[in-house]
């Protein structure tokens, strides 16, 4: 795993558009499209809205979902939300290119059960994402692979549901899809990151993130997570 620290969350967010973008162009060129799978946070957001300002085959594009929090349509709660404030007003991008998790479902196995096809239909059997964004949380979650959970444990499907998590249960990508990604990019930003993050780059298997695969990692943080001084 590659860890490149920049000065701040907002130097973090537009390294990553940059970076999303160019593998956007180099997968359209080699395979004829980009499946991207985003997590939230707030510079993450910042991000989106910096990758809406690249150069970007977005005819080509299909978006879906690391992980979102059940809650209602346009509530500040949900990832879907924000990456519509952030990216999907600001992007030609086709309604059938965006693949929101189905959290409003009245049958959420079923819904979780439904996203996975879809994965399938646009990424391949198995399906293979191009690329996935990934955050760090202070207590080492990514997506929504929380510590305790036994969605940590799935081997047999790419998406689940999980116990509630911060006043929420969610829908999540898990480990097997995650780690069949040609590219996992990290953003982690902040100085609550600094001790998960060590615990990240040495593959700690205590911590969630701990355990997504490294050889096609890259982190992307801020001096204050990296524990830099000044």
């Amino acid at each position: 795993m590659k860890i490149e620290v920049l000065a701040d969350a907002d130097a973090v967010a537009r390294k990553a558009a940059a970076l999303i973008a160019a593998e956007a162009r180099d997968a359209v060129v080699a395979r004829g499209r980009f499946v991207l799978a985003v997590s939230g946070g707030h510079t993450p957001w910042l991000m989106l809205r910096a990758l809406a300002g690249e150069k970007v085959p977005w005819e080509e594009v299909h978006l879906v979902q690391a992980d979102e929090r059940f809650a209602p349509a346009g509530h500040a709660d949900r990832n879907l939300t924000h990456l519509r404030e952030s990216l999907l007003t600001r992007v030609p991008l086709r309604p059938e290119q965006m693949h929101a998790m189905p959290v409003e479902a009245p049958d959420l196995e079923a819904a979780a059960k439904s996203y996975a096809r879809t994965l399938l239909d646009i990424a391949g059997s198995p399906p293979v994402l191009d690329l996935v964004h990934l955050g760090l949380g202070p207590d080492g979650h990514t997506a929504s692979l929380v510590p305790g959970d036994p969605v940590l444990n799935i081997t047999d499907t790419d998406v689940a549901l999980t116990g509630a998590y911060q006043g929420r249960r969610r829908m999540t990508l898990t480990y097997p899809i995650i780690n069949r990604c040609r590219r996992i990019l990290w953003v982690v930003t902040g100085s609550d990151k600094a001790g998960p993050l060590v615990r990240l780059r040495d593959a700690d298997p205590s911590i969630p993130a701990g355990r997504v695969r490294q050889d096609q990692g890259l982190v992307l943080a801020d001096r204050a997570a990296a524990g830099v001084e000044g």
